[in-house]
């Protein structure tokens, strides 16, 4: 029995195997690799066409944070960090043989750039300008003016009010023991003030062609709001824009000389969308949520939310699609399969998953033994279509895509209906249809004219009818949209003394009109009101106000004539609303004074 149920399973495997579009190339549950997507780059970081993974490890714990290099599953080298990685890219500094890429991996306030493994260049942001009370206090320290608790309560006091943050020195001081106070501000009294921004996020932009082999600008986020664009050779800053938040993910589309268009995400839960020589945001993109990764994929911007949603947007701002992922997304990418023209989204789940969508339809779905932290799809080795995935417990997955596999568009369980892609039964082409298909083309010009000339006709019947609406007030509803009424008007009773109501609206949304007057024109030989005019009572929005007075007709001839209703704003000679209610005709024996 137990050989029989092995057997089974191991049948139930090889299907399985056998059934997938990937090849199960390496598996190490105990690489040690701690890191996220942002710090995954593959490259060829020798120039001799073996690509490899260099890996911005943040270390077991978030401690001992190193750059690691591997080919295949080895590690090939290993450098100390001196602070927790923030991003990785590979990029051409110039365009001089032999043309190696360069590897930058941002790290604390700086970016430190690697040629062939070895250090090249270390760029530092500018630094900032201090806080004042900070400096002062600093400098009474340095005098011996104030003790060090003292110190402590005054830069706790500005750490909480203080527009400006703290340099590290001073954040470092108030993390210490108060035994170890005195001894820190012994030792770095004496030592200028400095504070600098932090690199968030990086990324990198064609400086002016579009090739894959092309020079490339370094862009960098950083803590105090704003977006650095690096020269590639000199690195010197190209362009400085502010945004409103802190960005986290960064992606970028065209050429810093000709034309780009940079998508930021940023701490306060928004995506502002940059184009060339604009130092403010153009568009925004308001997320109900955190966003937990973007991806751009064929000018469609891909957004997780920490509702475990994928989010598709237009570079305007515009949802296209929403789909709803069954656990929470820890990771996202892009899935480039270039000998196919395909760009798919890869998103980590916390249950274990690695699920690929092209745009809302779900291509494939991959199971890993643990939750997934980090994702990177390129070439690796000599094989072009690699997955590399990296666990919550710092295992180190590698996936080969079959050359044989081809991503089926709405095979999964999420996407239009099979039914969308079915073709119509579409009628074949009578001869009527072909008929007048001919004399479309024939006669279109003269077709063309005589609709022109009833569609003219049927806008100047419009235009009349609504003049003779409006002169015979059979449509009292203002005209102008800063004060919308509606009037109605009713006559009741059979003479020689009438009730007239009036039922006013105030047809706006919100808004309540206040201080409106109504005004009686009548012919006084015939009618008598008790009131010529009178004031209207707060109009609320929505609400239908009936308005009652009582006519009198004074004929004893039976003429009638009508009676005009003005509504008019207190101080303004111009109406707001009129209507002409024609009175009826009383019998001479039933009028009387």
């Amino acid at each position: 029995m137990a050989a029989a149920s092995s057997s089974d399973s191991e049948g139930d495997r090889a299907e399985s195997e056998a059934s997938s579009k990937w090849l199960d190339a390496h598996y190490d549950p105990m690489a040690n690799i701690h890191t996220f997507s942002a710090c995954l780059v593959l490259a060829d970081l020798h120039g001799d066409g073996e690509y490899k993974l260099a890996v911005g490890d943040l270390g077991p714990s978030g401690r001992q944070p190193c750059l690691k290099v591997l080919k295949g599953p080895t590690v090939l080298a290993e450098s100390a960090l001196p602070a927790l990685p923030a991003a990785a890219a590979a990029f051409l500094m110039g365009q001089h043989e032999p043309r190696t890429p360069a590897l930058a991996l941002a790290s604390g306030p700086c970016v430190y750039v690697y040629k062939n493994l070895r250090p090249y260049f270390k760029f530092s942001l500018p630094q900032l300008p201090p806080n004042p009370l900070e400096q002062d206090l600093w400098n009474q320290a340095k005098e011996d003016q104030i003790d060090h608790l003292t110190l402590k309560e005054m830069l706790e006091g500005i750490r909480e009010k203080a527009e400006v943050p703290l340099s590290v020195q001073s954040l470092r001081f108030l993390q210490l023991e108060l035994s170890e106070m005195e001894a820190f501000v012994n030792q770095h009294k004496s030592k200028p003030i400095k504070r600098q921004a932090v690199i968030t996020t990086m990324t990198t932009l064609k400086k002016n062609m579009a090739d894959e082999d092309a020079m490339s600008c370094l862009v960098l986020g950083t803590e105090n709001k704003e977006l650095l664009v690096l020269d590639p050779e000199a690195f010197t800053i190209l362009a400085k824009m502010s945004l409103p938040g802190v960005p986290v993910f960064l992606e970028v589309s065209g050429q810093f000389d000709v034309a780009f268009r940079l998508a930021a995400a940023c701490r306060n839960g928004n995506i502002y969308i940059l184009r060339r020589d604009c130092k403010r945001p153009k568009y925004c993109i308001e997320l109900s949520t955190q966003p937990v990764g973007l991806v751009l994929a064929h000018k469609v911007l891909v957004v997780g939310s920490t509702q475990d949603n994928l989010h598709g947007f237009t570079h305007k701002g515009k949802r296209l699609w929403t789909v709803h992922m069954p656990a929470a997304i820890l990771t996202m990418n892009l899935l480039e399969q270039r000998s196919r023209g395909l760009q798919a989204v890869m998103a980590g789940l916390a249950n274990g998953e690695v699920r690929i969508y092209h745009d809302k339809a779900l291509l494939n779905v991959i199971r890993t033994p643990d939750a997934v932290t980090s994702l990177c799809f390129g070439r690796y080795g000599r094989e072009d279509n690699t997955l590399i995935v990296t666990t919550r417990g710092g295992g180190l997955i590698i996936k080969i895509l079959k050359r044989t596999a081809v991503f089926a568009e709405g095979a999964g369980e999420v996407g239009p209906p099979p039914a969308q892609a079915m073709k119509l039964n579409v009628p074949r082409k009578t001869r009527l249809y072909v008929d007048q298909t001919l004399r479309e083309r024939e006669a279109g010009t003269a077709m063309h004219r005589t609709f022109q000339t009833d569609l003219y006709l049927l806008r100047l019947r419009a235009a009349r009818a609504y003049v003779r609406a409006l002169e015979s007030s059979l449509n009292p509803v203002s005209a102008t949209a800063r004060e919308p009424l509606k009037l109605h008007a009713v006559v009741q009773g059979l003479g020689p003394t009438f009730k007239l109501t009036l039922h006013l609206q105030n047809t706006s949304t919100a808004r309540p009109i206040l201080g409106l007057l109504v005004c009686f024109l009548y012919n006084e030989v015939l009618y008598a009101l008790p009131r010529a005019f009178f004031k209207v009572p707060l109009l609320v929005p929505g609400l239908n106000y009936p308005l009652e007075t009582f006519v009198e007709s004074l004929s004893d001839k039976g003429i009638s004539d009508i009676i005009k209703v003005l509504v008019l704003r207190e101080g303004q000679s111009a109406p707001l609303l009129s209507a002409h209610i024609n009175m009826p005709v009383q019998p001479a024996q039933a009028c009387g004074k």
